[in-house]
């Protein structure tokens, strides 16, 4: 049937609400992937060259596993000498301390995350302290805080392209 055709055939109604025929099945079957599957890639990034390496008191081991694997979503690496998170591309590698913490510089770890708007609800919820940021050029946004060994971070939005 021809496109003239179907329209004298049912003038009033548009070409297309017309219901058109499926064309019969050829028969194939989708094969099993017997490879191995690969896990899908964290939602966060750390800002850096190579793996960071952070001090931390003694006693803040649980506070940190609820900020970094709840609130920013690392996955925890298995239990070794050290606190190590894993982020998409670096780890992130706690120096317990039992003696007063010192610091070099107050330059925050960047940490690139899904939403802000997620982490800031959350950050809220937990009644963390954070200064949200205005950045120079337009549209963008961090936040500014300390974990909860008390180094300084900023949270940066993911902007895919």
């Amino acid at each position: 049937m021809t496109i003239q055709e179907i329209r004298k055939a049912d003038g009033a109604r548009p070409l297309s609400l017309l219901i058109m025929e499926l064309e019969p099945s050829t028969g194939i079957r989708p094969a099993i992937d017997r490879r191995p599957r690969m896990d899908e890639p964290l939602p966060v990034k750390l800002l850096a060259v190579d793996d960071v390496r952070l001090p931390a008191p003694a006693g803040v081991e649980m506070e940190l596993n609820a900020f970094y694997v709840g609130v920013l979503e690392f996955e925890r690496m298995p239990p070794a000498t050290e606190l190590v998170y894993r982020a998409e591309n670096f780890r992130l590698c706690f120096e317990v301390q039992e003696r007063p913490v010192g610091r070099e510089n107050l330059r925050p770890l960047g940490i690139e995350i899904r939403s802000l708007a997620e982490a800031e609800l959350q950050l809220v919820e937990r009644e963390h302290e954070y200064l949200r940021q205005r950045g120079v050029l337009p549209g963008t946004e961090t936040i500014v805080l300390r974990d909860p060994a008390g180094n300084w971070i900023e949270l940066v939005e993911l902007r895919s392209i």
